[in-house]
Protein backbone atom coordinates (compact mmCIF):
# COMPACT_ATOMS: atom_id res chain seq x y z
CA UNK A 1 0.00 0.00 0.00
CA UNK A 2 2.61 2.33 -0.49
CA UNK A 3 1.41 3.47 -3.88
CA UNK A 4 -2.35 4.18 -5.13
CA UNK A 5 -4.10 1.62 -2.82
CA UNK A 6 -2.45 3.30 0.27
CA UNK A 7 -3.77 6.87 -1.23
CA UNK A 8 -7.37 6.44 -1.92
CA UNK A 9 -10.40 7.85 -0.17
CA UNK A 10 -11.10 4.78 2.11
CA UNK A 11 -14.64 5.29 0.69
CA UNK A 12 -16.55 1.68 1.61
CA UNK A 13 -18.85 2.09 -1.33
CA UNK A 14 -22.35 1.15 -0.94
CA UNK A 15 -23.08 -0.01 -4.74
CA UNK A 16 -25.73 2.68 -5.28
CA UNK A 17 -24.73 3.66 -8.71
CA UNK A 18 -23.73 0.59 -10.72
CA UNK A 19 -26.53 -0.76 -13.07
CA UNK A 20 -28.45 -3.50 -11.43
CA UNK A 21 -27.58 -7.45 -12.01
CA UNK A 22 -24.03 -6.11 -13.60
CA UNK A 23 -20.89 -7.65 -11.85
CA UNK A 24 -20.17 -4.48 -10.95
CA UNK A 25 -23.32 -3.72 -8.76
CA UNK A 26 -22.94 -7.37 -6.79
CA UNK A 27 -19.34 -7.38 -6.10
CA UNK A 28 -20.05 -3.68 -4.74
CA UNK A 29 -22.50 -5.06 -2.38
CA UNK A 30 -20.67 -8.34 -1.17
CA UNK A 31 -17.54 -6.50 -1.02
CA UNK A 32 -18.60 -3.84 1.20
CA UNK A 33 -20.21 -6.75 3.56
CA UNK A 34 -16.90 -8.78 3.34
CA UNK A 35 -14.75 -5.36 4.06
CA UNK A 36 -16.79 -4.70 7.17
CA UNK A 37 -16.57 -8.55 8.27
CA UNK A 38 -12.97 -8.92 7.97
CA UNK A 39 -12.23 -5.33 9.23
CA UNK A 40 -14.64 -6.73 12.55
CA UNK A 41 -12.22 -9.85 12.70
CA UNK A 42 -8.78 -8.21 11.84
CA UNK A 43 -9.83 -5.33 14.78
CA UNK A 44 -9.34 -2.87 11.92
CA UNK A 45 -11.08 0.31 12.59
CA UNK A 46 -13.67 2.16 10.27
CA UNK A 47 -16.59 4.05 10.95
CA UNK A 48 -19.88 3.25 9.08
CA UNK A 49 -20.59 6.70 8.67
CA UNK A 50 -23.12 6.58 5.90
CA UNK A 51 -23.91 9.34 2.77
CA UNK A 52 -26.72 11.52 1.53
CA UNK A 53 -26.86 12.24 -1.60
CA UNK A 54 -28.58 15.11 -1.71
CA UNK A 55 -31.20 16.75 -4.71
CA UNK A 56 -30.79 21.22 -3.78
CA UNK A 57 -33.41 21.73 -6.74
CA UNK A 58 -36.43 20.32 -8.02
CA UNK A 59 -35.54 18.80 -10.95
CA UNK A 60 -32.94 16.44 -9.47
CA UNK A 61 -35.59 14.55 -7.34
CA UNK A 62 -36.13 12.45 -10.21
CA UNK A 63 -32.78 11.56 -10.89
CA UNK A 64 -32.49 10.78 -6.56
CA UNK A 65 -34.89 8.96 -6.85
CA UNK A 66 -33.84 6.46 -9.97
CA UNK A 67 -30.55 5.76 -7.68
CA UNK A 68 -32.88 5.22 -4.81
CA UNK A 69 -34.58 2.32 -7.47
CA UNK A 70 -31.19 1.73 -8.45
CA UNK A 71 -30.22 0.89 -5.13
CA UNK A 72 -32.77 -1.19 -3.76
CA UNK A 73 -32.43 -3.56 -7.17
CA UNK A 74 -28.64 -3.63 -5.99
CA UNK A 75 -29.80 -4.88 -2.57
CA UNK A 76 -28.00 -2.35 -1.11
CA UNK A 77 -29.09 -2.54 2.98
CA UNK A 78 -30.86 0.53 4.85
CA UNK A 79 -31.50 3.21 1.73
CA UNK A 80 -34.34 5.22 2.34
CA UNK A 81 -35.37 8.75 0.94
CA UNK A 82 -35.42 12.07 3.62
CA UNK A 83 -37.47 15.14 3.44
CA UNK A 84 -35.67 18.31 3.78
CA UNK A 85 -35.91 18.32 8.26
CA UNK A 86 -34.66 14.97 7.93
CA UNK A 87 -31.61 16.20 6.04
CA UNK A 88 -30.85 18.68 8.59
CA UNK A 89 -31.22 16.37 11.86
CA UNK A 90 -28.65 14.09 10.07
CA UNK A 91 -26.45 16.98 8.65
CA UNK A 92 -27.43 20.67 10.59
CA UNK A 93 -25.24 22.67 7.69
CA UNK A 94 -26.79 20.50 4.73
CA UNK A 95 -29.46 22.16 3.07
CA UNK A 96 -31.63 19.88 0.26
CA UNK A 97 -35.42 19.04 -0.46
CA UNK A 98 -35.00 15.72 -0.39
CA UNK A 99 -31.72 13.35 -0.03
CA UNK A 100 -30.81 9.68 -0.76
CA UNK A 101 -29.53 8.26 2.65
CA UNK A 102 -26.85 5.36 2.40
CA UNK A 103 -25.97 4.43 5.85
CA UNK A 104 -24.34 1.34 4.85
CA UNK A 105 -21.65 3.46 3.12
CA UNK A 106 -18.26 3.81 5.51
CA UNK A 107 -14.63 5.47 5.32
CA UNK A 108 -11.30 2.58 6.77
CA UNK A 109 -7.76 3.56 6.93
CA UNK A 110 -7.38 0.91 3.42
CA UNK A 111 -3.48 1.08 4.11
CA UNK A 112 -4.43 -1.30 7.23
CA UNK A 113 -6.34 -3.16 4.82
CA UNK A 114 -3.83 -3.92 2.83
CA UNK A 115 -0.85 -4.49 5.20
CA UNK A 116 -3.74 -6.83 6.86
CA UNK A 117 -3.77 -8.52 3.73
CA UNK A 118 0.15 -8.91 3.24
CA UNK A 119 0.53 -10.41 6.36
CA UNK A 120 -2.69 -13.05 5.98
CA UNK A 121 -0.86 -13.65 2.61
CA UNK A 122 2.92 -14.43 4.36
CA UNK A 123 1.24 -16.42 7.37
CA UNK A 124 -0.34 -18.75 4.26
CA UNK A 125 3.17 -19.13 2.90
CA UNK A 126 3.29 -16.16 0.79
CA UNK A 127 6.08 -14.18 -0.40
CA UNK A 128 6.05 -10.45 -0.86
CA UNK A 129 8.46 -8.76 -3.13
CA UNK A 130 8.55 -4.79 -3.96
CA UNK A 131 10.89 -2.60 -6.01
CA UNK A 132 11.27 -4.68 -9.27
CA UNK A 133 10.44 -4.52 -12.54
CA UNK A 134 8.10 -6.65 -13.83
CA UNK A 135 8.96 -7.63 -17.01
CA UNK A 136 5.57 -10.41 -18.10
CA UNK A 137 2.42 -11.52 -17.07
CA UNK A 138 0.94 -14.60 -18.44
CA UNK A 139 -1.65 -17.49 -17.26
CA UNK A 140 -0.60 -20.50 -15.76
CA UNK A 141 -1.01 -23.29 -18.53
CA UNK A 142 -2.08 -25.47 -15.99
CA UNK A 143 -3.05 -24.88 -12.12
CA UNK A 144 -0.46 -26.06 -9.81
CA UNK A 145 -0.75 -29.15 -7.58
CA UNK A 146 -0.51 -26.99 -4.45
CA UNK A 147 -3.46 -24.96 -5.78
CA UNK A 148 -6.38 -25.14 -3.18
CA UNK A 149 -10.05 -23.82 -3.06
CA UNK A 150 -10.29 -24.23 -7.02
CA UNK A 151 -7.98 -21.75 -7.71
CA UNK A 152 -7.28 -22.27 -11.00
CA UNK A 153 -4.61 -21.13 -13.43
CA UNK A 154 -2.87 -18.56 -11.44
CA UNK A 155 -1.01 -15.65 -13.13
CA UNK A 156 2.67 -16.11 -13.81
CA UNK A 157 4.83 -12.80 -13.14
CA UNK A 158 8.10 -12.49 -14.59
CA UNK A 159 10.96 -10.40 -13.47
CA UNK A 160 14.58 -9.85 -14.73
CA UNK A 161 16.02 -10.18 -10.95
Amino acid sequence: AHHQSGHNSGVIHSGIYYTPGSLKAKLCVQGAALCYKYCDQKGIPYKQCGKLIVAVEQEEIPRLKALYERGLQNNVPGLKLIGAKEIQEKEPFCRGLMALDSPYTGIVDYKQVAQSYARDFQEAGGTILTDFEVTNMEMAKESSPESEDGLKYPVIVRSKK
